[in-house]
């Protein structure tokens, strides 16, 4: 194996060996560029693979008008990609218009260093494989779908391009100060399962949430999570899980809101949050604005 692909191997194995999952990670590795992007590979994909695409796009975008943020919903119909897989150099080119971002393709999950040097570039990191069949309602890894669909959206919109290509340039602090698993929470929390307060009530705009079916209406209808007001050092105290929807949203005012809350230097932040306890998963604070006290009586492994 070539000195090149060496860490992109290394790094599937310790995945694989880390005790996260308990399969090997579906993506070719083989053949990455040492900041882990591959070709995407457009021309391989086959009928089956774009259909499969239109299915999902089709069962999600029936449930986004009642469910998902009216950013969320505009940047979907700019991109216009119901057709089948994109090709990200033509989503790119949309996304450059709009933002000045990019997307790179890559074969799955990456190490947290390039990650955020991709983001910190404006550059998005899209897998490029997509689930199979038996795999439509529940998903180890994510994958194209997952990706474009959750994520790209909202990199249409101003205020959250640059939000997310900020959160990027502090991940060099984060690992510099050992705050990758507080700033991880930030991300799973506003990034993948945020919902914002509209006009017409609570929305969903997170990833998460709007590339699954089943969470997309648990987000917004059940009973069972809290929904609380975001809070900055708040969010970065809340442990989260991966195997089930989520027992707590937090709820941003404006995404404004969480682009100044993080515009600050975290380094006395990180060093405060050493010092305190985790906040657990379903734990309702005091201090906390409660938009909803969840029941807790309701969980679903989430897609």
């Amino acid at each position: 194996m070539n000195q090149t692909n060496a860490p992109a191997s290394d790094f599937a194995s310790r995945v694989t060996d880390s005790g996260k999952t308990d399969t090997a990670l579906r993506g070719d590795y083989s053949h990455v560029q040492p900041d882990f992007t591959i070709d995407q590979g457009w021309d391989a994909y086959t009928s089956a693979d774009h259909a499969m695409w239109r299915t999902l796009y089709d069962r999600q975008s029936a449930l986004l008008p009642r469910y998902a943020a009216p950013e969320f919903l505009e940047g979907l119909t700019r991109l216009d990609v119901r057709n089948g897989i994109p090709d990200f150099r033509r989503a790119s080119e949309v996304l450059d218009k709009a933002t000045g971002w990019t997307l790179v393709a890559v074969p799955g999950l990456i190490p947290e260093r390039e990650f955020f040097e991709h983001l910190a570039a404006r550059r998005f990191p899209v897998t490029n494989w997509i689930r199979k069949p038996e795999e439509m309602d529940y998903l180890v890894e994510p994958d194209v779908f997952h990706d474009f669909f959750g994520h790209v959206p909202l990199l249409t919109h101003p205020v959250f391009a640059d939000y997310l290509q900020a959160y990027g340039i502090g991940g060099a602090k984060a690992i510099a100060l050992n705050g990758q698993e507080h700033l991880a929470r930030l991300y799973w929390y506003m990034v993948e399962f945020g919902l914002i307060n509209t006009k017409d009530g609570l929305r969903a705009y997170g990833a998460g949430m709007l590339s699954s079916r089943g969470e997309t209406q648990f987000c917004i209808e059940s009973p069972s999570p809290n929904r609380i007001g975001f809070d900055l050092e708040r969010v970065m105290r809340t442990q989260y899980r991966i195997d089930d929807y989520q027992q707590t949203y937090f709820v941003l005012d404006s995404y404004e809101q969480l682009m100044n809350a993080t515009a600050v230097d975290f380094t006395p932040l990180y060093a405060r949050l050493r010092e305190l306890p985790p906040i657990g998963p379903t734990e309702v604070l005091p201090t906390d604005r409660v938009f909803t006290l969840g029941t807790q009586g309701e969980g679903h492994k989430a897609a």
